[in-house]
């Protein structure tokens, strides 16, 4: 899918003065309306967009109203130059977001750094602090124990200063390509056209100006990893733990210790598959999402 028709399925909604790009499945796909469905919100991975479920988004929203967002600072959303840009907002923006929309039960699933969004949005709901129902959590390659994150490379020259910035503003669509692909079991299942979206999306409104800003997340997951691994030991809500056994950024250890924490969970596999198992083996991944 280009990136231009992944654009024409959403819309903007203000958010707390700035522009999210929203997907809602109700109106991008209006024959699969039915008040019945139960509602999935998705939160996507760093440093990408919701484009990360581009390939399984009809297929759940057979089974789901699907809403799917991009952050702010990323995809197609505002992205201000000005701004210190944190998990903790994303959340509450996420969370704005859902109440505007006036939803009130749903399934939250997110990947990769959306899972410290989701930790924080649990963290809210277990201190009752959000206006709606969490009836299930899916984590996909999530990694809330920031000892345990195998950080690339790129990410660590990312949050430097100097370095940090020359690659922001100077990075090139092939040194992205190359980053995409190591995140990939089988790199030969990403397409050209496919890179080129991402490559498009995240450059979208100038995006080289806050690339920086935008990942510097880590030292969140260490400030508040007391906070998001309390709440995942806490919840009695019910979750699931999709993980790839060949990401190179999320050790599998991390799944099998979040099988420990979190009381009521099931852990599942996917075999032979990186960062994204939603583009990657999508049809393994769809079958636990579904099933």
């Amino acid at each position: 899918m280009k990136a231009s028709e992944w654009y024409d399925l959403g819309s903007y909604e203000n958010v707390n003065g700035y522009n999210l790009f929203v997907i809602d499945s109700y109106k991008a796909f209006p024959e699969t309306k039915n008040d019945s469905l139960p509602v999935m919100v998705i939160l996507h991975g760093y440093p990408t967009s919701s484009y990360d479920y581009h390939k399984v988004l009809n297929r759940l929203a057979q089974k789901y109203r699907v809403i799917l967002h991009d952050y702010l600072g990323f995809g197609f959303s505002d992205k201000p130059t000005k701004h210190i840009y944190t998990v903790i907002e994303q959340a509450n923006m996420a969370i704005a977001l859902w109440e505007k929309l006036k939803l009130e039960s749903l399934v939250m699933l997110s990947l990769g750094y959306g899972g410290s969004v989701a930790t924080e949005v649990l963290a809210q709901h277990e201190e009752g602090k959000i206006p709606f129902q969490l009836e299930k959590i899916i984590f996909c390659n999530g990694n809330m124990h920031p000892e345990l994150s195998n950080v690339t490379l790129i990410h660590k020259l990312l949050i430097s200063s100097v370095l940090g910035y020359l690659i922001s503003h100077l990075g090139t669509y092939n040194l992205m390509k190359r980053q995409i692909r190591n995140l990939y079991y089988d790199a030969s299942k990403i397409s050209e056209q496919e890179l080129k979206a991402m490559w498009e999306i995240g450059i979208f409104n100038k995006g080289r100006r806050v690339f920086q800003k935008i990942s510097r997340y880590l030292k969140e997951r260490e400030k508040f990893s007391d906070r998001w691994v309390g709440a995942l030991r806490e919840t009695n809500i019910h979750c699931v733990i999709i993980w790839s056994k060949n990401d190179p950024t999320n050790n599998i250890i991390v799944a099998n210790l979040m099988s420990i924490e979190i009381p009521f969970n099931e852990l599942y596999w996917v075999d032979n598959t990186g960062y994204f198992p939603m583009m990657e083996s999508p049809d393994e991944w769809l079958n636990v999402v579904l099933n």
